[in-house]
């Protein structure tokens, strides 16, 4: 690095510096003002909010001062996080203005705290899911979000927005397959349509197959008789094996499948019977295949009714050992 640089440098970290300890001491003052005088608290935040309508009248300095100063103010709980609907202003949002700002806001913010601490104040105010909001409807995408707020130096929350957005995806495809099946629709309509949702929000099979497996035992009033809930269990479940067998193509679906499964057993006690045999119906009708209930059996179980659970399968993963010795003696010998 050239001396010029090392000196450029050094004078925008000094700068930088400078404006942290003049915001630190701001927020001093406006926390003693506040604390002695609490009818100041609403008419400050009041203030704020009208102050970053007009961010268009600072200077590029200025308005860094004051994201970093919001910042400060917003991890100490002087300000609350509704204040950021200001930035959703049109025209501070068109002309870039906003989502520069929130950039200098977030960074102060998230140093004062972390993301979690900062996550659960936007949550409190419903402004989780509006970050994207900060720029134009055309770039209103997670790709997008991700690559700017990146390469400004804020990968943390990048990553939240993502997960945000995968889990609103996850929600919106659960809810649209239950009306789906409550309609009728025909499987090989709902499968495309869950392919499609898979593709476009990245959504894996194994948790695509613990939504289908939710969404199906939700559209049924289920018999509160123990004698009568298997059966009726069976029943409903060899109706939508054609549905559960579009996605467990892998072998971690079809444990996550399992899992699954035995959670549902076990959080519904008229269910604790009737494992072995939902089992043993996927089996039957290619939902699941002997390795995963192997593995399943073996230790990819959850706590949740183990013993139970282990005792009614018992006999019948014997039988599968035996099936797959009996299989792989055949193959030797045609050998």
């Amino acid at each position: 690095m050239l001396p010029e640089q090392n000196l450029t440098t050094a004078a925008m970290q000094k700068h930088s510096l400078t404006s942290w300890w003049l915001a630190e001491c701001w927020v001093s003052v406006f926390n003693k003002l506040i604390r002695r005088y609490k009818y100041l608290e609403k008419g400050f935040e009041d203030e704020v909010k009208k102050l970053l309508l007009f961010l268009k009248g600072f200077s590029e300095s200025e308005r860094n001062k004051l994201a970093m100063l919001t910042g400060v103010l917003l991890a100490n709980g002087t300000l609350n996080a509704s204040i950021l609907n200001s930035l959703y202003n049109e025209n501070l949002v068109k002309e870039g203005v906003s989502a520069a700002f929130a950039v200098k806001l977030f960074k102060s913010w998230i140093n004062e705290k972390d993301i979690n601490a900062v996550a659960a104040s936007l949550r409190k105010v419903s402004m989780d899911n509006r970050l994207m909001e900060l720029f134009p409807a055309n770039k209103q995408s997670v790709e997008h979000f991700t690559k700017y707020f990146t390469e400004a130096g804020l990968k943390e929350l990048s990553e939240y927005v993502r997960n945000q957005q995968t889990i609103g995806a996850r929600k919106e495809l659960q809810k649209e397959l239950q009306e789906q099946m409550s309609r009728g629709d025909p499987f090989k309509d709902i499968i495309l349509y869950v392919k499609e949702e898979m593709k476009k929000n990245n959504i894996p099979e194994p948790v695509v197959i613990g939504i289908v497996w939710a969404s199906v035992m939700s559209t049924v009033e289920w018999n509160k008789k123990e004698e009568l809930v298997a059966e009726q269990a069976i029943k409903h479940l060899k109706q939508y094996s054609p549905l559960l067998a579009a996605f467990t193509t892998q072998g971690q679906s079809e444990l996550t499948l399992l899992l699954k499964i035995q959670e549902y057993c076990y959080d519904n006690i008229h269910f604790m019977k009737a494992f072995q045999k939902i089992v043993v119906l996927f089996y039957k009708a290619e939902v699941l295949s002997e390795e995963p209930i192997l593995k399943w059996y073996k230790d990819a179980h959850v706590a949740k009714g183990k013993s139970v659970f282990l005792e009614q399968m018992k006999k019948f993963v014997e039988w599968l050992k035996n099936a797959e010795e009996e299989s792989e003696s055949e193959a030797e010998e045609g050998d």
